[in-house]
């Protein structure tokens, strides 16, 4: 990985993540989580203190190792058990309906392969189980999806896989969850290329 994408890059989201508006989103969504949860793309580790008090455990998951001094800091400080797994979402190494709950946000734009990604959620999901997520995608105004598509590869250079075109709607459907909550509004300040958000639930019934 270039000295951007593994130094600064981190550095500019976590700070730029962090700010007021994101950690508004970031409460609103992660509230009905409950139980025993995985979260895909952690990060830096910011939705921590907007974890419910129904959440009794947790397992987080990141490909690459991000601020790791940052991160400990936040896990120790979090009031939750948090144990941290390397590994990719692809591939979840975890076992058959292991989870109450799956969370991600702003990870699916991230993910290489999402599709494949969303099915291991489904997988590891127990019957009944939640996928909640907060994600940014493609807009449902056709002209401001196709400027999405021609600026995607300079997002995905800048944003280091970023994509800010996906329909996160469809590929829940297709990975074959049950979308039972879905919210489509754009985030107050941001650009709406990149503002376009989808918050909901969905289920693996």
């Amino acid at each position: 990985m270039s000295f951007y994408a593994t130094y600064l890059f981190p550095y500019l989201m976590d700070w730029g993540m962090g700010g007021p508006k994101f950690q508004e989103q970031r409460q609103q969504a992660l509230g009905p989580l409950h139980g025993d949860v995985l979260e895909i793309g952690f990060g830096t580790g910011l939705n921590l203190p907007h974890y419910p008090a129904a959440v009794t455990g947790m397992i987080t998951l990141e490909p690459v190792r991000l601020l790791p001094e940052k991160v400990s800091q936040r896990i120790v400080a979090a009031p939750i058990s948090v144990k941290l797994v390397q590994g990719s979402a692809e591939h979840l190494p975890f076992h058959d309906r292991r989870f109450d709950c799956v969370v991600s946000t702003w990870t699916l734009c991230t993910i290489p392969d999402a599709m494949a990604a969303l099915r291991e959620v489904r997988r590891v999901l127990k019957p009944g189980g939640q996928y909640v997520f907060l994600e940014h995608g493609r807009s449902n105004a056709p002209a401001v999806a196709r400027w999405q598509d021609r600026l995607n590869p300079l997002q995905r250079r800048i944003g280091v896989g970023c994509n800010m075109n996906r329909a996160i709607d469809r590929l829940i459907a297709e990975a074959g969850l049950t979308l039972d909550r879905l919210e489509r509004f754009q985030m107050p300040g941001i650009p709406r290329l990149v503002g376009e958000m989808y918050r909901g639930i969905a289920s693996t019934h």
